[in-house]
Formats: C-alpha cells, sequence, structure tokens
C-alpha cells in the first residue's frame, strides 16, 4: 500500500491529469473506489485543488504510463532515494571571524576575573579560544597582556547572552553541588549528644534514712544560755 502525503489531493490531480482507472487511484491513495468516484462526481473534496505527485517525488511519469496501458497495474511508489535519514554533523569548535579573534583575550580576562569557577574547556567551547592562550591570559604571560582589559564576551560579539547565562548557570551550581559535598566530608560523623542526670537533692525522708543524723540548728542565745550553771542547776 502506498503512504502518500495528502491521498484526496492526489486522486484530485490523477482524476483530472491521468486515464487511470478509479480502483487505481483508489489503490494509490488508499481510499475506496466510491469514494474516488465521489471525488470525480464532485460530490466528495470539493473546490479541493490537486496536488501532483510527481512534483513530489511520490510517483513518476513512468508508473503513471503502466497504469494507463494497463489497467490491472497497480502502481507503486519509486525508491527512496535516502535509505536512512542522514544524521546531522556533530558541532565542531566555534568559529570565530578574524575580526574578533583579536577580542578574545579580552573575554578570556573577563572570565578569569568574574567567573573562576567556569573551566578552561568551558571557556574554549563558548568563545572558540586555545587552552594555552587562557593559560597564557592567566600566567600573564601573553603577548599582549599589558594592554588586555576584561570585557563581556557577550558585548565582543562573541556569544549570545542566552549561551553565556546557560554556560554561567550550571558552573555556579556544579560548583555549589562540590562545595556540599567537601562540607559533608570535612565535617565527618555526626557525633551523638550524651546527656547527663541532674543532680538531685536528697528530700528530707531521704536524708533521715542515710547512716548520718539529722543535725538541729542551734542559735547563739541557746548556746550561752547555760554557760556557767552547774549541772544540778546552781551557780
Amino acid at each position: 500500500m502506498a503512504k502518500i502525503l495528502m491521498p484526496k489531493a492526489t486522486a484530485v490531480w490523477l482524476i483530472d491529469n491521468t486515464t487511470l482507472t478509479f480502483e487505481q487511484i483508489a489503490d494509490f491513495c488508499e481510499l475506496h473506489p466510491l469514494e474516488v468516484k465521489g471525488i470525480a462526481d464532485g460530490e466528495v473534496a470539493e473546490n479541493m485543488r490537486g496536488a501532483d505527485p510527481v512534483a513530489s517525488g511520490e510517483l513518476t511519469r513512468e508508473e503513471i504510463q503502466k497504469g494507463e496501458d494497463d489497467k490491472a497495474y497497480r502502481l507503486q511508489q519509486p525508491a527512496p532515494k535516502y535509505n536512512e535519514v542522514p544524521q546531522p554533523k556533530k558541532r565542531g569548535a566555534r568559529f570565530t571571524p578574524v575580526s574578533r579573534r583579536k577580542d578574545r583575550p579580552d573575554a578570556i580576562a573577563w572570565f578569569l576575573r568574574h567567573h573562576p569557577e567556569i573551566t578552561d574547556a568551558q571557556i574554549s567551547k563558548l568563545i572558540g579560544t586555545t587552552k594555552s592562550t587562557i593559560e597564557s591570559v592567566r600566567s600573564r604571560q601573553h603577548w599582549n597582556a599589558t594592554n588586555l582589559k576584561p570585557v563581556d564576551p557577550v558585548t565582543l560579539g562573541l556569544c549570545t547572552q542566552i549561551e553565556l547565562d546557560s554556560l554561567v548557570t550550571r558552573a555556579a551550581a556544579k560548583r555549589a553541588a562540590h562545595r556540599d559535598e567537601k562540607d559533608a566530608r570535612l565535617a565527618g560523623p555526626t557525633l551523638r549528644k550524651v546527656v547527663t542526670p541532674a543532680t538531685v537533692e536528697p528530700s528530707a525522708d531521704q536524708a533521715d534514712d542515710g547512716d548520718e543524723p539529722k543535725r538541729e540548728n542551734i542559735t547563739a542565745e541557746q548556746l550561752f544560755a547555760n554557760f556557767g550553771k552547774k549541772p544540778d542547776g546552781g551557780e
């Protein structure tokens, strides 16, 4: 069975431009013969514009000729030009126009000053530079190091604001994850807090049950009241 994009519009074109039978057109367009007859009579798909299957590559002139010569012949679609859909090429290094290549060291200096969390590989991919150039700017060994000024790469036209924001966001999230992991590793296992019971003063009843006799409080007047008296009560 044929697989075409617009079966009714294709049937309209075949009816108007060929002498194929309704059965041949119905078989190719995957329609019912009565539906094709209705299209020919103007009862179905009225005022529909026909779609040329030859121009779209869904049919060839030779196939139409075979069908017109042999009413029992069933139309066949031509073999596809490509057996499989071609895969898009992988994106390589970013191309930077010659007029802007001199601005890349300024962009590198901007990254090193404002976003040190971004790796050399990410900078290299974003603005189309090399790791050796980044290292020379970092170590102040670049031939034009004295004249370098940190400039936003978006301002220099080396990337878009969306690309820069995406890179900064991903780098900041990765740095935060590494920092949390490092803090957790340095903290080590959590120490359990040992709670010691509070010292409880013994009650009066508990003091009576102890070995040490309970002491009475004696004032100074009571102590010296009997001082100098004889045991039998004389002076």
